[in-house]
């Protein structure tokens, strides 16, 4: 999958931009062309949505045969879209606790979830992940609300990078060198265990009381990249959001 988010739609840490990406060498990459070259790389399985001056989605369906722990779902619902790898055991159990059709897959789950807890459900959505039992990465675009979703499953097992680009876009993928094409050093894996809530940053789902620290990352040749993100094991948050009917998914990550 690749998904570019444009003009302040996404806020990023200032930790994941590296000045050494405006050292290299080599001329980056436009989120437009890597796009271009996701699709070429997938003629016959892939497709792309635009919504103009936001965001870019694409994604390459897996090739055909039986399905694997990770395989890759699209779904989309009244202008909500949610692209998910992986899988989760608990997914029929899950459908039966929302009230889900029981042929729902996991992108349709997640995305019925978000649009059940920005609605109505006062649940905060660290408490809900924490109920997803397998292998996961998700994102998820409200493009009415304009409020980006994600998050990692805390086994590591799937793997996802945001980065900024040249432009000042930030892009998520599974591809590590699509990341690299455009973002440069300015890339970083997203931390597992985590979300990322396009108004309440980054969080650690598995240890909400606790901060996240930026940790620095050097590539072989010495050079700054992007920051990656843990949970500091020493700190703690003074106080989380009080969860009413006024908090939900839609207000906070």
């Amino acid at each position: 999958m690749l998904v570019v988010f444009k003009n302040g739609v996404v806020d990023p840490p200032k930790e994941l931009h590296s000045p050494a990406s405006a050292q290299a060498s080599e001329k980056s990459k436009s989120p437009e062309d890597v796009l271009k070259d996701f699709l070429a790389s997938n003629p016959n399985n892939s497709f792309s949505l635009a919504f103009v001056d936001k965001a870019l989605l694409a994604y390459a369906a897996p090739p055909q045969g039986p399905i694997t722990s990770h395989q890759r779902l699209f779904c989309g619902v009244n202008d909500v879209y949610c692209i998910f790898m992986g899988s989760l055991n608990n997914l029929c159990a899950l459908n039966k606790q929302y009230g889900l059709s029981k042929g729902g897959n996991e992108a349709m789950f997640v995305i019925e979830a978000y649009r059940t807890l920005r609605d109505r459900s006062p649940i905060p959505a660290h408490q809900v992940l924490k109920e997803l039992n397998g292998s996961f990465s998700f994102v998820v675009y409200d493009h009415k609300a304009g409020t980006v979703f994600a998050a990692l499953g805390g086994d590591k097992a799937v793997n996802l990078y945001w980065g900024i680009a040249s432009d000042g876009s930030v892009m998520i993928s599974d591809n590590v060198d699509l990341i690299k094409a455009t973002c440069r050093k300015s890339f970083a894996p997203f931390p597992a265990g985590c979300m990322y809530h396009s108004e309440r940053g980054l969080i650690s789902f598995e240890h909400p009381m606790k901060k996240m620290k930026a940790m620095t990352r050097t590539d072989s040749e010495g050079a700054m990249c992007g920051a990656y993100f843990a949970v500091d094991a020493y700190s703690k948050v003074n106080s989380m959001p009080r969860v009413g009917s006024s908090a939900n998914w839609a207000t906070w990550g």
